[in-house]
C-alpha cells in the first residue's frame, strides 16, 4: 500500500488538526473551536449548520429514504465516467462536479471516500503526447514535414500508462478540492494489501486517521504493479481485489462504510440490455434476482462490466452497506447525481434486502394502466353500477370509516393547525353528500365515453369521428382530505381512466378502508385494479418523474403542495392551481343586506377552502357608510382578523395590521380588505394580485356587473353570489378532481369532461392519398354530418 497526503505534509496535518492555532488567512472554510469543527462548515462564504449524523452500522438500509442519515459513503468512479470519449485525457467538467458533490456532502459532516479510476487515461494522454512530440523532432529532422502526416502511435502499455498517470490525477484532484477548502489523500493498493493481515491492519488504520481529520482518501488499484486477475480467486466469503468494482465494496464493508455509491455510464440495471425496445430500469434490486437480469458487453473502457458491479454490490450489501448503481455520465444528471442519491431520490438502482409486501409503484401503474382500459370497454351502464355501488358502501359501511378516520384525527391532534383538522375530519352528513355526488356522477357518466363530438364525411364511402376517450393513467395527490378519495374515483370510473393516488400520511386509516370499499365495488366487473393506492415511501417527487407511466397529475391540497409538484413534474402536464387568491369587490351600488350575508358565507363558512375569499375589495364612497359599518362588524362578531391594504390604512386614523402582501391565501378566518375607486380599478386589481380562481362582484347595477363578468379573466367569476358556488358539486358535476386555473384544456371546477380527450376514427373503403391527386379519381367533399344526440336525462 501506498500513501500520499497531497498536502504540504506534516506542516498541513497539524493544520488540519489544529486550525484554530494559525495565523489568520483567507479561506472559504469559517475556522471555529474544536468542539464545533465537525459542525460548522462555509459554503461560497455563507456558514451553516449541518446536521450531527450518527448510526450503528450493522444491517444496510431497507428503503431509499434513510439514505439520507449515511454518514460515511464511499463513491466509486468508473472508468467511463472519469474518462473522455476517446478514452484519452480526463472528462474534466464532469469530474469537477463530482467533485463539487462530494465536498458539499463532506461539509455536511459526512466522511467521504472517493474510489476512482483514470490514472491509465490520464497516463496514456500524457505519454501519447511525449511520443508525438519525440517522433515529431526525429522526423523533422531526418523526413522533412511531409512524413508527418504518417506518424503511427504505438500500442502502450496500461501499467506504464498508470505510472505516468499516477501523480497527475492526483494532483487534478488535490487542485478541484483545494477550491472548497477541502483536503484530499492518495492510497494507491493492490489485493495483497487485503489478504495480508499486517498491510489490511495498516490500510484500515490509514483511511480511519484521515477520516478523523477530515481528509477525503481517494483510493485506486497500483496499476503500475497489480498482477493479471487470477479466475476463480473469490474464496471464502470474501471478494477478490480484481477492478474497482470490487475495490469499492471491499473498502466499504473494510471501513463499515454505510453507502458505496458505484456510477458508471449506464442509468442502473435493466431487466433486458440497454438500448432495447423492452428495456426497464429496475428501482430495486434485491439478492436473488440475478437470474431475471441480462447482462450485456462491458463498458468501452475498464476492468469489469455490470456484472462485475452487481457482484461487488452485493457482496457489500451482505457486509451491511447499502449500494446504489447508477449514471455518472449524462449530462442532465451527473451535475447532481451523488446528492439527488443521498437524499434519497429514485435515480439509478437500488440495492435492498428487503422487498415491498406489495407492488411497486411501478407495478401499480401498470395495473392501472390495464385496468383502465378494460374499465373503458365497459358499457355505460356497467360503469354507473360500479359508482352507485361504491356511494352504498359509503352509507352501509359508514360505522367502518368513521371509526378509521377517528384514529386518524387522534394521531393528528396536536400536529396539525385547526384548518387542516377540519379537512381531515369526516361526519355522517359528509359521508351522505359524498354518496348523493357519486350518484350524480353515476348519471352523467352514461354517454361520457366514446360519446361523438364531429363527423365528417371526407370522401365517398370515407367517413371521420371525433370521439371521447379517457386521458389514461391519472396520479391525484392530496393532502387531509380523505373525502376527495371516493369523489375522484367515482370521476375515473366513469371516464374510464386508470388512477393512482397517493394520499397525506395523515389521513391513512381513512384513505385504506375508502379504497378497499373501491376495490370492492370494481371488482363486481372485474376491473379491481384499475384504481390503485400508493402505500409505499415513494417520494412524491420521484411520483411526477413517472412520464411513461402517468399521463395527468391532479395536486389536491395546499397551494405549496400544488408549486411543489408544477417544479417537479418532468414531462407530465399538470392540472390545477397554485393559490386561491380569490376577490370580492363590493360596488356603491350594493345592498345592505346582501353584501354583508355574502363576505359572510365566502369568508366563514369554510375558511380553509381554496374557494374561500381572501381579499374584499370596497369601493371608495361606501367608507364610513351603514354598509361598510354592519361588514365590518359582522367579522368582528365572526372573530376574523382583518389586514388593511395600502389604500385602505390611509383612511383611518387607528388601522388594522397593514397587510404583508395582496397576494396572501390565508386559508384561516383572516381577510385583506383594500379600498379601489371603480369597478375598473377593482378589475385591475384582481388582475394584478388574484390567482385567476374565482372573483365576485355584489352590485345592483346589472350593467357594472355584465363589465365586470365580461373583463375579469378568471376560471369563476359570480354576480352576487358566494366565492364558495365554486365547486364541481355544486355547479352540479356530481364531484370535482380539483379546480383549474390553466387556460388550457380544462377550467375551474373539473369533473367528468375535464378528465376526457379525443381520438378521430376514420373508416374507408380502399382509399388511397393518391386518388386525391390532381389526376386522381376522386375529390375531398368534407360534408359535416349529423351527429347522435346527447342523453341528457
Amino acid at each position: 500500500m501506498l500513501s500520499q497526503v497531497c498536502c504540504s505534509g506534516f506542516q498541513l496535518l497539524r493544520h488540519r488538526l489544529l486550525p484554530w492555532a494559525q495565523p489568520t488567512a483567507p479561506s472559504r472554510l469559517h475556522r471555529v473551536q474544536p468542539s464545533a469543527i465537525r459542525n460548522v462548515r462555509s459554503w461560497s462564504n455563507i456558514p451553516f449548520i449541518t446536521v450531527p449524523l450518527s448510526r450503528t452500522h450493522g444491517k444496510p438500509f431497507a428503503h431509499r429514504s434513510e439514505l439520507k442519515h449515511a454518514k460515511r459513503i464511499v463513491v466509486k468512479l468508473g472508468s467511463a465516467v472519469v474518462t473522455r470519449g476517446d478514452e484519452c485525457g480526463l472528462a474534466l467538467g464532469r469530474l469537477a462536479s463530482i467533485v463539487e458533490q462530494v465536498s458539499v456532502l463532506q461539509n455536511q459532516g459526512r466522511e467521504m471516500m472517493l474510489v476512482t479510476s483514470g490514472a491509465v487515461a490520464f497516463g496514456k494522454q500524457r505519454l501519447r503526447h511525449e511520443i508525438l512530440l519525440s517522433q515529431s523532432v526525429r522526423q523533422a529532422l531526418h523526413s522533412g514535414q511531409n512524413q508527418l502526416k504518417e506518424m503511427a502511435i504505438p500500442v502502450l502499455e496500461a501499467r506504464a500508462c498508470a505510472a505516468a498517470g499516477q501523480s497527475g490525477l492526483m494532483a487534478l484532484y488535490e487542485a478541484m478540492f483545494t477550491q472548497y477548502s477541502i483536503c484530499a489523500a492518495q492510497i494507491l493498493v493492490t489485493n495483497l494489501d487485503f489478504h495480508d493481515e499486517q498491510k489490511r491492519r495498516n490500510l484500515n488504520g490509514t483511511l480511519h486517521e484521515l477520516l478523523r481529520m477530515n481528509i477525503v482518501p481517494i483510493v485506486n488499484t497500483n496499476d503500475a504493479v497489480v498482477p493479471p486477475a487470477e479466475p476463480n480467486s473469490d474464496l471464502q466469503g470474501v471478494i477478490s481485489v480484481k477492478d474497482n468494482d470490487s475495490l469499492a465494496a471491499r473498502l466499504a464493508v473494510e471501513m463499515k462504510t454505510d453507502l458505496l455509491i458505484i456510477l458508471s455510464d449506464v442509468e442502473g440495471l435493466f431487466d433486458s440490455p440497454p438500448g432495447s425496445d423492452d428495456a426497464k430500469l429496475i428501482d430495486i434490486f434485491y439478492p436473488g434476482d440475478q437470474q431475471s437480469v441480462t447482462f450485456g458487453t462491458k463498458s468501452r473502457v475498464g476492468m469489469g462490466g455490470m456484472e462485475a458491479k452487481v457482484k461487488a454490490a452485493l457482496w457489500a450489501l451482505q457486509g451491511g452497506t447499502s449500494v446504489v448503481i447508477a449514471n455518472g455520465t449524462h449530462p442532465k444528471v451527473s451535475g447532481h447525481v451523488i446528492t439527488d442519491i443521498v437524499e434519497g431520490k429514485k435515480v439509478g438502482t437500488f440495492f435492498s434486502e428487503v422487498k415491498p409486501a406489495g407492488p411497486t409503484v411501478e407495478q401499480q401503474g401498470e395495473m392501472a394502466r390495464s385496468g383502465g382500459r378494460t374499465l373503458a370497454t365497459l358499457e355505460p351502464e356497467q360503469r354507473a353500477e360500479i359508482i352507485h355501488h361504491l356511494a352504498d358502501l359509503l352509507t352501509d359501511q359508514r360505522d367502518e370509516i368513521l371509526l378509521a378516520n377517528k384514529k386518524d384525527l387522534e394521531e393528528a391532534e396536536g400536529r396539525l393547525a385547526a384548518p387542516l383538522l377540519k379537512r381531515l375530519s369526516l361526519s355522517t352528513s359528509k359521508l351522505n353528500s359524498l354518496a348523493i355526488g357519486l350518484r350524480q356522477i353515476a348519471a352523467s357518466s352514461q354517454d361520457s365515453v366514446g360519446r361523438v363530438l364531429r363527423r365528417t364525411r371526407i370522401a365517398k364511402n370515407l367517413e371521420l369521428e371525433q370521439v371521447t376517450v379517457p386521458i389514461g393513467v391519472l396520479l391525484v395527490i392530496f393532502e387531509s382530505r380523505p373525502d376527495c378519495l371516493p369523489q375522484v374515483a367515482a370521476l375515473a370510473i366513469a371516464s374510464g381512466n386508470g388512477l393512482l393516488l397517493k394520499g397525506g400520511k395523515e389521513a391513512a386509516h381513512s384513505n385504506r378502508i375508502l379504497h378497499l370499499l373501491t376495490q370492492e365495488a370494481l371488482s363486481i366487473h372485474g376491473v379491481k385494479e384499475a384504481v390503485q393506492l400508493v402505500n409505499t415511501r415513494e417520494e412524491v417527487e420521484d411520483l411526477c418523474r413517472l412520464d411513461k407511466i402517468i399521463d395527468l397529475i391532479i395536486p389536491r391540497g395546499s397551494s405549496q403542495l400544488v408549486r411543489d409538484i408544477q417544479k417537479a413534474s418532468k414531462g407530465i402536464p399538470v392540472m390545477g392551481h397554485s393559490e386561491g387568491i380569490c376577490h370580492m369587490y363590493v360596488d356603491s351600488e350594493a345592498s345592505v343586506d346582501k353584501a354583508s350575508r355574502l363576505v359572510r358565507d365566502s369568508k366563514c363558512e369554510y375558511p380553509a377552502a381554496c374557494n374561500a375569499l381572501e381579499t374584499l375589495l370596497i369601493h371608495r364612497d361606501l367608507l364610513r357608510t351603514p354598509l361598510f359599518d354592519q361588514i365590518i362588524d359582522m367579522l368582528r362578531v365572526e372573530q376574523v382578523k382583518i389586514h388593511a391594504g395600502p389604500k385602505f390604512a390611509s383612511y383611518l386614523t387607528f388601522s388594522p395590521s397593514e397587510v404583508k402582501s395582496l397576494r396572501t391565501e390565508y386559508g384561516d378566518l383572516e381577510l385583506c380588505i383594500e379600498v379601489v375607486d371603480s369597478v375598473q380599478d377593482a378589475i385591475d386589481h384582481i388582475h394584478k394580485y388574484g390567482s385567476s380562481h374565482t372573483d365576485v362582484i355584489v352590485t345592483e347595477n346589472e350593467k357594472t356587473a355584465e363589465f365586470f363578468l365580461q373583463h375579469i379573466d378568471s376560471a369563476c367569476v359570480f354576480w352576487n353570489a358566494s366565492t364558495r358556488f365554486s365547486d364541481g358539486y355544486r355547479f352540479g358535476l356530481g364531484a370535482e378532481v380539483g379546480i383549474s386555473t390553466s387556460r388550457i384544456h380544462a377550467r375551474g371546477p373539473v369533473g367528468l369532461e375535464g378528465l376526457l380527450t379525443t381520438k378521430w376514427l376514420l373508416r374507408g373503403q380502399d382509399h388511397v392519398v393518391s386518388d386525391f391527386s390532381e389526376h386522381g379519381s376522386l375529390k375531398y367533399l368534407h360534408e359535416n354530418l349529423p351527429v347522435p344526440q346527447r342523453n341528457t336525462n
